[in-house]
């Protein structure tokens, strides 16, 4: 197991306990993953979209701002953004430059579109994100007709030259570490000449529920979209949505679930969709088998819980992004559990199984790594440091830990912006 607990911050939140059952209402931002699918989408219609209710926090920005650098500007609106096509990068001098931070959304989505100009474009990011894996899709792209610099890395920094455009055609691709991948090539495929044909080798995609919510997306915005198994087809288009909503993030929304389990009573996740693709959907059925009452109705999700829970075997891989959360949540439970086919959530903002288990295990939990999640036999736990290596969803998690553990101190909070920027300030409501 890598050391991890020697990185820290010295600014920390303690997260509060739940000193009596819940009973509070939330509304949770909208859906990372929807906006910044919007967004790009918007920049390659044929006239401008209203996207509205969208998240806006740094990862969102990030996006207009890598869509601004490539030519589609954006103006903010009472209720969101009005994103502008792609124009032209031409006359900008002779590079321009896409700021990633730690946005891996924005490092896999937006390298396709800057084929579209006629000028170098060059990516670079945050150190965490120059760690994480994104050279099979780097090689998709050149089989397609781009051209890019990356001296062997696969990662950022890379260039792309702009070409005025991209002929597109049939390509093999291995999406097995992360499905941003292939929906990257589907999301720009309507813009290439030829329209794009993705035929998947290697292993499954993790996260099906995000590939389904690219091919959703991309009808909506008219997109000719086809899939055979293994294979996805879209074809070249012309894009229209005059306004797009955007859904609540119901990824956010885990922690807040999680609370009516953890901390007991009842929490309500207001404008919780009926409809949906977002993988956090999932959780309606999970804390339905582990004893609690989840009611959808018109207003949102009402999840009751009593505080007691079994443990289970859960395998994630559809819906990885949730495995801090629950982790936390189950570390409460009555018996064991076991949490498998998450592997790719090494290459995320960080390893994060190994983190998982080592700030669980350092607050007294019994976690241990498997080769693709994480075992997890419940110990009494105790206050400290909880450090969350710049990730958004250890925020999250610690959080939920603090419900029945005094004084779990978290470190860096603001991490916690790259998806909810009030999240503290919704989380101390939420529990005081």
């Amino acid at each position: 197991m890598t050391n991890l607990r020697a990185d820290h911050r010295d600014n920390h939140w303690t997260a509060p306990v739940a000193g009596a059952a819940l009973d509070a209402a939330v509304r949770v931002p909208g859906s990372k993953s929807i906006t910044n699918r919007a967004y790009l989408l918007a920049a390659l219609a044929s006239a401008p979209t209203r996207v509205r209710r969208p998240l806006d926090s740094r990862d969102t920005r990030l996006m207009l701002g890598a869509l601004a650098a490539l030519g589609a500007r954006s103006e903010e609106t009472i209720d969101g953004f009005l994103v502008h096509p792609l124009g032209t990068i031409s006359g900008r001098g002779d590079e321009a430059e896409v700021v990633l931070g730690n946005a891996g959304t924005v490092a896999r989505f937006t390298p396709a579109l800057a084929t579209l100009g006629d000028v170098p474009v060059r990516f670079d990011g945050d150190e965490a994100l120059r760690r994480r894996p994104i050279g099979p899709l780097l090689a998709a792209l050149r089989k397609l007709g781009a051209r890019i610099d990356d001296d062997g890395r696969g990662a950022p920094p890379f260039t792309v030259h702009g070409d005025g455009g991209l002929r597109g055609g049939t390509v093999e691709l291995d999406s097995s570490a992360s499905s941003q991948f292939l929906s990257a090539l589907l999301l720009a495929g309507p813009a290439f000449e030829n329209g794009v044909t993705v035929r998947l080798v290697g292993g499954a995609p993790p996260s099906e529920p995000h590939i389904a919510m690219t091919l959703d997306m991309l009808r909506r915005f008219g997109a000719a979209v086809e899939r055979s198994g293994a294979e996805f087809r879209v074809e070249p288009a012309k894009l229209s949505c005059p306004e797009y909503v955007v859904e609540p993030d119901l990824s956010t929304a885990a922690p807040f679930v999680a609370a009516a389990l953890v901390g007991g009573g009842t929490v309500r996740v207001q404008g919780w969709p009926k409809q949906t693709t977002q993988p956090g959907d999932w959780l309606r059925g999970l804390v339905t088998e582990l004893g609690a009452q989840a009611t959808l109705d018109d207003e949102g999700l009402t999840v009751t819980g009593g505080g007691e829970y079994q443990g289970i075997d859960l395998d994630l891989h559809e819906v990885g992004e949730l495995t801090p959360v629950i982790a936390a949540m189950l570390c409460f439970a009555e018996s064991p559990s076991t949490i498998t086919g998450v592997a790719h959530l090494r290459g995320h903002e960080t390893d994060r199984l190994t983190a998982l288990a080592t700030e669980l295990s350092g607050l007294g939990a019994n976690v241990a790594e498997l080769e693709d999640g994480l075992q997890i036999t419940p110990a009494p736990m105790h206050g400290g440091v909880f450090r969350t290596y710049e990730d958004h969803r250890l925020v999250m998690t610690a959080a939920v830990l603090g419900l029945r553990v005094p004084d779990v101190r978290v470190e860096n909070p603001a991490t916690v912006g790259k998806t909810f920027p009030e999240f503290v300030a919704t989380w101390n409501e939420l529990v005081g």
